[in-house]
């Protein structure tokens, strides 16, 4: 193991000689990441994202875009998501188990909310049917209010379930416009920036000849560490799927077969010093910087998934038992990990600023969550809606602190919660960025091989 890493580490340096050292606004470097998350982290969270709770994904891809007229679905048979028959759904997803508990636990479950129902009836006769359904409304926009995301309805007749196995997130050829349109709509209307800056903050819009890269990162010194923060996300996550695209990067189609692999040329195109003007280099920082964030919200839910009463429910015993052991590990080794990102300084200012603060975050990430169902490639809008799910899942895990200390041990339907489809969007998002760093590594050795 040792001679392992001593060998990680001299090939690190090869990509980009400025990604190293410390990352801005948190105390970790660059090296620590990537040794803890190849060898620790990345072989337990592949193994986790194949088990059969975290493989099938119940998702709808025909929610109409919010925000412009639809422009019409990728043409190209890899943007195409073959959705999974019910059949070979395990049978504890599909019954509706989304909350995650033993089946003892569902059955007590079911007759406290029987009784209430009971309860409920019986006072809601006296109450006109547009008051039930004002209560109905409240009830909705209380629980959406810890949202990050905008989930979609699973019970909807359009919400699907996907193997993510048997749909891998690739380069599908997707770009054009289509693509342009939906990260120039991320970046220029849901980032902040100050008003005096005019430079497209979009990396994918064309910049003027005489950029040198350098101004484009200047404004981040002028905005608060929340904005900041916001921005590094987004950056980060778009870095992410980029460096997914380069590493699954269709290199051949004939003769009947597809042949999928890195593309060496596609990816210093996105992040090589000289290519970009220096800011590809910025651009994997904010990866890492990301997954920090992420293993921060996981350190965080640990408890949340370590009380008893909490299984990972398929309908196999074997199988769900197995599944939470090595969640669980995973959930040791990110205990173990020494830095972590401190977010106790975000939102710590005026009482009434922080919480118009963390409000205008909240919606402004969730106005991004949204746009997913724009984007015209089925595939990407597949893999874009789980990936920002589970950030969005990150953040109100770091903004529910207090409720995740004061979760009762027994109980399954009080205090913080979150739904099956939270908790599959929420490590399979954490696995991507997992496996763009393990990918980072893979690249090194490539470019390596070119010198």
């Amino acid at each position: 193991m040792l001679r392992k890493m001593i060998l990680f580490l001299a090939l690190s340096g090869l990509l980009h000689s400025e990604l190293t050292g410390v990352l801005d606004d948190c105390f970790c470097d660059v090296e620590s990441i990537d040794i803890f998350n190849n060898f620790k982290i990345y072989p337990r969270i592949r193994k986790l994202t194949e088990r059969d709770y975290f493989r099938y994904y119940r998702v709808n891809l025909k929610r109409p875009c919010p925000f412009w007229p639809d422009d019409g679905h990728c043409s190209i048979k890899d943007c195409h998501v073959e959705p999974c028959p019910e059949s070979k759904v395990p049978v504890g997803i599909k019954s509706g188990n989304y909350n995650k508990y033993s089946q003892a636990a569902n059955t007590m479950s079911d007759v406290v909310e029987c009784e209430q129902a009971k309860e409920l009836g019986a006072i809601n006769s006296t109450l006109s049917n547009q008051s039930k359904e004002a209560f109905a409304d409240w009830a909705r926009h209380d629980d959406a209010q810890d949202h990050f995301c905008e989930l979609d309805d699973e019970t909807s007749p359009d919400a699907e379930y996907v193997d993510l196995l048997l749909n891998p997130e690739r380069y599908t050829g997707y770009k054009g416009p289509s693509a342009w349109r939906v990260w120039n709509s991320i970046y220029e209307e849901n980032c902040f920036k100050p008003r005096s800056v005019y430079r497209p903050l979009n990396p994918l819009a064309p910049s003027r000849g005489d950029d040198d890269g350098e101004g484009f990162y200047t404004w981040l010194e002028g905005l608060c560490l929340e904005k900041r923060v916001f921005y590094r996300l987004i950056s980060g996550l778009h870095s992410s799927i980029n460096i997914h695209l380069c590493a699954e990067y269709l290199l051949d189609e004939g003769w009947g077969r597809s042949v999928w692999g890195p593309n060496i040329q596609e990816f210093r195109q996105r992040f090589d010093m000289a290519e970009t003007k220096g800011e590809g280099t910025r651009r994997l920082k904010n990866l890492y910087f990301l997954y920090l964030i992420e293993l921060r919200a996981l350190y965080k839910v640990a408890p949340y998934f370590e009380r008893a009463i909490v299984n990972l429910y398929t309908g196999n015993a074997q199988e769900d038992g197995e599944t939470k052991d090595l969640l669980l590990q995973i959930f040791n080794e990110i205990k173990a990990f020494p830095m972590h990102f401190d977010e106790k300084s975000m939102f710590a200012g005026h009482k009434l600023e922080a919480k118009t603060l963390k409000e205008e975050f909240r919606l402004h990430f969730k106005n991004i969550s949204r746009i997913m169902d724009c984007v015209g490639c089925s595939k990407c809008r597949l893999w874009g809606k789980l990936q920002t799910q589970g950030l969005g899942t990150a953040l109100k895990i770091l903004f529910s602190e207090k409720e995740i200390k004061n979760l009762p041990e027994h109980s399954p339907s009080k205090g913080f919660q979150l739904t099956r489809q939270e908790i599959v969007a929420l490590m399979n998002g954490f696995g991507r960025l997992s496996t763009s760093i393990y990918q980072l590594h893979h690249f090194r050795q490539l470019l390596k091989e070119k010198r």
